[in-house]
């Protein structure tokens, strides 16, 4: 019997090895498909991911004012403190909508159309000046000139024909179709964070009934600490981001019009959009604005601009940002580069604007984790030395 069942026990092992072998294999063949139905599942939850978020930057102003709104005698305004809020949150939003599209939006059209008609004259000024480098310069020793030379080899009208071709018409009306996506996931993107805001109450209610049935008390208290670290480090990252960059791209346009620097709206507005993006974005919003003052102003103006660009990044960087954000988020430059560069990859923008949040937020969790573990290994040393002293004593 024993012998029989050593055999089975055999046998099964091995049968379940090669049904695991199996699984692995087909896993493994199938990656493109899991990774395809990843990614539709992910664009399917992206609105509500999105009115999440939404909701999550509106949370605390919709609570001040749900606080204000209950401190009204009024009953009937006390009572519905908490729709007010949100009807008032969203007033305030669609406000700035209408002022961002009626005041400052045609200033910056303005401004693009009349860059978008420059941009020939000053091609032909780069060129020009690229033309007449000497043989040993950088520029034609990276042989600029042959590359410009074979853009412009490029027959335009057939460029235009194959455009209207049957397969792009199909392909233009499929982005048609997904502009019309991108409204409705706007539409239920609003909706969504509306009900969770009005809601808010039961969601939290529910979590945390929902994770003291499941979770020890112990893992219930870690969870509830995560959930306010997290809370506080992105709220905090997000809001003073977002009021950074509006205050970058205020202080920037307002030097910029001063310097008498053309486009200087444009600029400042893109240098302050650029600058809700860690690191990289102040660099690249800098790089374009001088780039374009070259052939706007010249050299000096451009070098000059550079010199007050920098000037007023350093500000940022070192008075105004650390005002708005504090100490919350003390992660060194080299994780800022990292995850602006990983989570931009595979996220694209709202990788480079979240990741610096995310990677503080890990570096709570292995700080945490190593704490923890030393706590422990000084409890397991402080037990030998006591087992060791008692060995002795006896």
């Amino acid at each position: 019997m024993k012998e029989k069942n050593g055999y089975w026990k055999k046998y099964a092992s091995w049968f379940i090895l090669g049904v695991a072998l199996i699984i692995v294999f087909k896993t493994i063949d199938s990656f493109g498909a899991i990774f395809s139905w990843i990614g539709n599942l992910v664009n399917l939850l992206m609105p509500f991911f999105l009115a999440a978020l939404l909701a999550f930057i509106l949370y605390t102003p919709c609570k001040k004012f749900e606080q204000l709104y209950k401190k009204i005698k009024l009953k009937f305004i006390a009572k519905r403190a908490r729709v007010l809020s949100v009807a008032t949150m969203y007033i305030i939003l669609i406000l700035f909508i209408v002022i961002l599209v009626n005041i400052i939006f045609p200033a910056l059209s303005e401004s693009v159309i009349e860059l978008a008609k420059s941009l020939p004259n000053y091609y032909n000024t780069a060129k020009e000046f690229l033309v007449n480098q000497p043989e040993d310069s950088l520029w034609v020793k990276l042989n600029v000139i042959g590359i410009i030379n074979n853009l412009e080899e490029i027959n335009i009208s057939d460029t235009i024909l194959s455009w209207l071709e049957f397969d792009n018409i199909s392909k233009y009306l499929q982005g048609i179709a997904n502009v019309a996506g991108v409204i409705f996931d706007i539409f239920v993107t609003i909706v969504v964070s509306v009900y969770i805001l009005l809601e808010r109450s039961d969601i939290k209610s529910f979590a945390k009934n929902f994770l003291k049935a499941v979770c020890s008390k112990e893992g219930y208290e870690r969870f509830a600490k995560y959930y306010r670290e997290t809370n506080s480090i992105f709220y905090r990252f997000i809001s003073a981001q977002l009021v950074d960059a509006i205050i970058v791209g205020i202080l920037t346009s307002i030097a910029m019009s001063i310097m008498n620097i053309k486009y200087a709206t444009l600029l400042g507005f893109l240098i302050g959009i650029m600058n809700i993006i860690p690191y990289f974005g102040a660099i690249i919003g800098v790089g374009i604005s001088v780039i374009i003052t070259i052939f706007t102003g010249g050299w000096m103006k451009a070098l000059w601009l550079c010199l007050v660009l920098i000037i007023l990044q350093q500000i940022d960087a070192n008075i105004i940002n650390p005002k708005i954000l504090g100490n919350s988020l003390k992660i060194s430059r080299i994780l800022i580069i990292f995850a602006v560069t990983f989570f931009g990859a595979y996220f694209h923008v709202l990788g480079m604007f979240l990741g610096v949040p995310i990677i503080a937020l890990l570096k709570v969790f292995v700080i945490d984790f190593i704490d923890e573990r030393n706590k422990e290994k000084i409890a397991e040393e402080e037990k030998e030395l006591v087992s060791e002293n008692s060995e002795v004593k006896n």
